[in-house]
């Protein structure tokens, strides 16, 4: 999807603009130089992990890498408009690298934000081994359509439909759906600028 090629180019045009090598970055966020030059270039779709880890380093809120824009007031996002409109995929952190998630921002236009709320696709499972994958903040979920499988820690949460939880996301997680059956999310990340 070319949303996602946004992402690769900004990143890279930050770090230049912040005077960083892929190096330098590598160090400080924790995330391997390999996977920035994957990510920069538009070879590898990352997790939102290591995308927490990078905005941190380069001081920018992560919704800077999703398109950021100007708009202080209030965003008012309209379901016709939110169909198709700058979805962005991303990997499911398996051992097999997969998009199994769909992303539909709800606050794209919203510059100065704290928060970045989705409308999240999720592809059903073909069981495949999860990576669980952590960063600073806080997510909440609210499952609208299907079943969703939260593995927090060493628990795992089954969510239907009118189900939510609420979680630290420095606890190692990974969210998907069972196998074969797909879901709708809202889900709000939160994290500390």
């Amino acid at each position: 999807m070319e949303s996602n090629k946004i992402i690769g180019s900004k990143i890279k045009s930050i770090r230049e603009s912040r005077n960083l090598s892929i190096e330098e970055l590598s160090e400080r966020s924790g995330v391997n130089s390999g996977q920035i030059e994957r990510i920069e270039g538009d070879v590898e779709i990352p997790s939102l992990a290591p995308l927490i880890k990078i905005a941190r380093v380069l001081g920018v809120r992560l919704g800077t890498f999703l398109d950021d824009h100007d708009k202080l007031g209030p965003v008012v996002s309209r379901a016709k408009d939110n169909k198709d409109k700058n979805a962005i995929r991303f990997t499911n952190d398996a051992t097999v690298a997969r998009k199994h998630m769909e992303y539909h921002s709800l606050s794209q236009d919203k510059a100065g934000r704290h928060m970045e709320p989705f409308l999240i696709d999720i592809d059903a499972t073909e069981h495949i081994e999860f990576k669980l994958s952590s960063h600073e903040g806080e997510e909440f979920i609210y499952v609208l359509e299907g079943t969703v499988e939260i593995v927090y820690g060493k628990e795992k949460y089954t969510l239907q439909a009118g189900d939510s939880i609420y979680y630290d996301s420095i606890v190692a997680h990974h969210v998907h759906a069972p196998e074969g059956v797909p879901a709708r999310i809202l889900g709000v990340v939160y994290t500390p600028f």
